[in-house]
């Protein structure tokens, strides 16, 4: 579902058109560019078609669901309640059966989009996510989560949708990229939208550190709106 209004929208940019596409500004081939041709042939159509919407300007694409499975481990919990200083990247809470809420709009700094992710708890009010993914970086795609803190992502092609995994993590400090050492990294990222067809689509993110496996794990059911 797109929110409109009406207040000007700048002009899509020309670089993001695709002539397969009917050279439609509705098309956004930033995704698709990061696979191969075949790989993203694979891809379910409805897969495709989610990652290249075109969301510029008041576009906001929204996705709602419910959180079917969240896990910590005694690390992992420890590590989500840290990093709520740097804007609380991490579910903090394994509540099921809840709410959730996925929101996609364009990121004015960069060109790229912002995701607000909204999960609703048992008691208190919902937790708040928010991440900015930009069309940047040595991978092509990274994952900024505020105070500077980033993770590029290589993005694959897997059974039935697509997955994003960190590649390294990196700090941004007074206009240079510090990557930081493996032994400072929390683990490795996976993120997987998985097509359940439709109009549903299986969200999950793993966070798996070498040393101490899994740290956290959560799941939701969303739809396209």
């Amino acid at each position: 579902m797109e929110a409109r209004s009406a207040e000007w929208v700048p002009a899509p940019a020309p670089q993001l058109r695709d002539k397969q596409a009917g050279d439609s500004p509705a098309y956004d081939v930033r995704f698709r560019r990061l696979l191969e041709s075949s790989d993203w042939s694979s891809l379910p159509e409805a897969v495709r078609r989610r990652f290249s919407k075109r969301i510029v300007g008041d576009r906001v694409a929204i996705y709602p669901g419910v959180i079917r499975a969240a896990r910590f481990s005694r690390a992992g919990w420890l590590l989500a309640q840290v990093a709520r200083l740097i804007g609380g990247p991490l579910p903090l809470g394994s509540d099921c059966g809840v709410p959730a809420a996925v929101s996609v709009s364009e990121d004015g700094e960069s060109g790229g989009q912002c995701w607000t992710r909204v999960y609703g708890r048992k008691r208190g009010f919902p937790q708040v996510i928010h991440s900015a993914k930009r069309f940047a970086g040595p991978t092509g795609l990274e994952e900024h989560i505020g105070c500077g803190i980033g993770m590029a992502l290589a993005v694959r092609a897997v059974e039935g949708g697509i997955e994003f995994v960190s590649d390294h993590y990196f700090v941004s400090l007074f206009g240079r990229r510090i990557l930081l050492p493996k032994w400072c990294e929390p683990g490795r990222t996976t993120v997987r939208h998985i097509d359940a067809g439709e109009g549903a689509f299986v969200f999950s993110l793993a966070l798996e550190h070498p040393a101490f496996g899994e740290l956290v794990y959560q799941e939701g059911l969303f739809h396209d709106a």
